[in-house]
């Protein structure tokens, strides 16, 4: 996905990536990412919890805003719903 980003941030488009592996995403220099700590396949969270998702949702949009230097990796403090 982190190649995908760059091919689009080269076309102008701002992007920013929900990421679940950090080594990965430093290593194809995704443009901008949010790091969760959630299981594979989950990147905003469990189904059904409208609430976690929409707070990755917020925090991967705070990421697209603040992080203005190439390459960051912002690391979420949003934990699993248990």
């Amino acid at each position: 996905m982190g190649l995908i980003a760059r091919a689009i941030e080269e076309a102008g488009i701002p992007t920013v990536c929900v990421v679940m592996n950090r080594d990965i995403t430093d290593n194809v220099k995704t443009p901008r990412a949010l790091y969760v700590h959630f299981p594979y396949g989950a990147p905003l969270g469990p189904a059904g919890q409208p609430d976690t998702q929409m707070a990755v949702i917020r925090a991967a949009l705070a990421v697209l805003v603040s992080a203005t230097e190439p390459g960051s990796i912002i690391a979420s403090d949003i934990e699993w719903p248990l």
